[in-house]
């Protein structure tokens, strides 16, 4: 590991004392191996791919007022700091700028195959038994109700409004976690994202059999 990487760790590590359990360091460990287990199948930047991971949700909007820009701004003036070059931090910018899913509808500004990589690594970790477990945890941060079947899924939200939603865990579970499969981009993770979306398909399953009392 180099010394840049040591000192991005350290620094994420040091922003995300006391984070929400599902953005919080932990989080970015996961998608961090996750990035590099499917960067060996790809041909692409190693170093912007690992700061990428390791920046990604370095200032989530979600917990800053909406406020997009704080992400980026913090993670170029800490790699500004470490004097990494323009180049890099340019497209580890754009990579902060563009992973987010924003309702689905979201439209990429930017392409490189170092943002499929850590979009996938960060998708991946929103789905599976992980998946399941940040989501209700942030449902719980957020005080909302598990399931009310009288409150249907809206689908085809536009970004201001799935930042907006209150509605009950379950349905994050059709609004976004059972999307994710096909918005996969590299070959190794839509192989990863396949098993895990199968889990949730189980998981949900069982969920309405006992809140039915059928089980």
């Amino acid at each position: 590991m180099n010394t840049l990487i040591e000192q991005t760790i350290d620094f994420v590590k040091e922003k995300l004392q006391g984070a929400e359990g599902g953005h919080d360091w932990f989080h970015i460990e996961r998608v961090y191996k996750n990035a590099l287990l499917i960067a060996k199948t790809e041909s692409c930047d190693l170093n912007v791919v690992a700061l990428g991971a390791l920046l990604h949700d370095i200032a989530d909007s979600k917990f800053h007022g909406g406020d997009e820009t704080v992400g980026p701004r913090t993670a170029r003036q800490f790699l500004e700091s470490q004097h990494v070059d323009e180049d890099t931090i340019v497209h580890v910018v754009h990579i902060i700028e563009n992973i987010s899913f924003k309702g689905g509808n979201f439209e990429k500004k930017f392409s490189s195959i170092e943002l499929d990589i850590v979009q996938d690594a960060d998708r991946l970790d929103a789905i599976g038994a992980i998946g399941i477990a940040r989501c209700f945890n942030y449902g719980g941060f957020k005080n909302r109700e598990l399931y009310n079947p009288s409150i249907l899924p809206q689908m085809n939200m536009d970004k201001e409004t799935y930042k907006a939603s209150t509605s009950p865990t379950i349905n994050h579970f059709y609004e976004k976690l059972l999307l994710l499969k096909d918005k996969m981009n590299t070959a190794t993770g839509k192989q990863i994202a396949a098993e895990r979306h199968a889990y949730m398909e189980g998981f949900l399953a069982q969920f309405y059999a006992e809140w039915n009392g059928e089980k």
